[in-house]
């Protein structure tokens, strides 16, 4: 059995987009996305640096849009699909759930109401790698911090505000390693709760389907067959941890045999190589990669 998964939010790089821009129908659905989005995919997906595009607002469309975009090019119906964090608005759409625009309207509501959030007070996420599981957990409760992604493979990620994780970056756990990463707020805290209110009110009136393929959530990693209930996770899950670890057990009990990340892939089949042992992985980051994605799915595909 094969997944395909969606990266989440600061796995952004300037320029990524580039190379997708060689396929006509990419651009096309770009130009088209941009308008849904009301931003300029084109522009932040390959000139724009790396500080405007940590922009809570432009890199949640931009992720799902280059996902989108990418499956759509590999045209394939897999076993199982997966996203972390805000890659599960790519992970909805590929599962039959929601329409490409429906994801894109709720992913921009989404990641400007999440930006409002932010910048109530300063915050942000550090990935704590390695160490004793239960010593980082207690070092993140001393410090009055959320593990706001659980990712498996030994990795955590501390949020909460930009104080509190200078005082563990100060005092890290025993034989743990530190990693700012590239986000603009406490994602997945008591902090987004505004914008788990906008979403709420959003969400009742967004078109939604029942998932045609298994399709795996980050608040538990159990498989979801309504798209009612998927679409109320997408909500709650804004302020709850994301269970990468969990959703990685889950594909481990299912079977899965290969695993495909989307752009802009690397880091959800890194944590699958050290986690997931002997189950095959491909990062798909330029369209070179499309026709080594199409030769896994046939090979791993019953």
């Amino acid at each position: 059995m094969i997944v395909i998964a969606s990266p989440g939010q600061g796995a952004q790089t300037p320029g990524f987009l580039e190379p997708w821009l060689d396929v006509p129908a990419v651009a096309d659905r770009l130009a088209w996305w941009s308008a849904v989005t009301g931003l300029d995919l084109v522009r932040f997906g390959t000139t724009a640096d790396a500080e405007e595009i940590r922009d809570t607002a432009v890199a949640q469309p931009l992720l799902v849009s280059a996902a989108l975009a990418a499956a759509a090019e590999l045209d394939a119906t897999p076993g199982l699909v997966a996203g972390h964090s805000v890659g599960e608005l790519a992970a909805a759409v590929i599962a039959g759930v929601l329409s490409p625009e429906a994801a894109l309207v709720f992913v921009r509501e989404r990641g400007r109401s999440m930006a409002a959030a932010s910048a109530v007070a300063e915050t942000g996420m550090t990935a704590v790698l390695g160490g004793d599981p239960d010593e980082v957990l207690a070092a993140l409760d001393k410090h009055e911090l959320t593990a706001a992604n659980i990712n498996g493979a030994g990795q955590v990620v501390a949020a909460g505000t930009k104080e509190r994780l200078a005082a563990l970056a100060d005092a890290p756990p025993a034989k743990a390693r530190l990693r700012p990463l590239s986000v603009a707020g406490a994602f997945h805290t008591e902090h987004m709760a505004p914008a788990v209110d906008r979403l709420a009110a959003l969400a009742p009136g967004m078109p939604v389907n029942d998932p045609t393929t298994r399709l795996l959530s980050n608040r538990d990693g159990a498989v979801v067959e309504s798209g009612a209930e998927y679409v109320r996770r997408l909500v709650g899950q804004v302020a709850s941890p994301v269970r990468w670890d969990a959703c990685m057990a889950t594909m481990r009990e299912l079977g899965v045999t290969a695993i495909i990340e989307l752009p802009p892939a690397g880091t959800l089949v890194g944590l699958a190589r050290r986690e997931l042992k002997g189950v095959a992985t491909l990062a798909v980051k330029t369209p070179d990669d499309l026709d080594a994605a199409r030769d896994l799915i046939k090979a791993h595909t019953s």
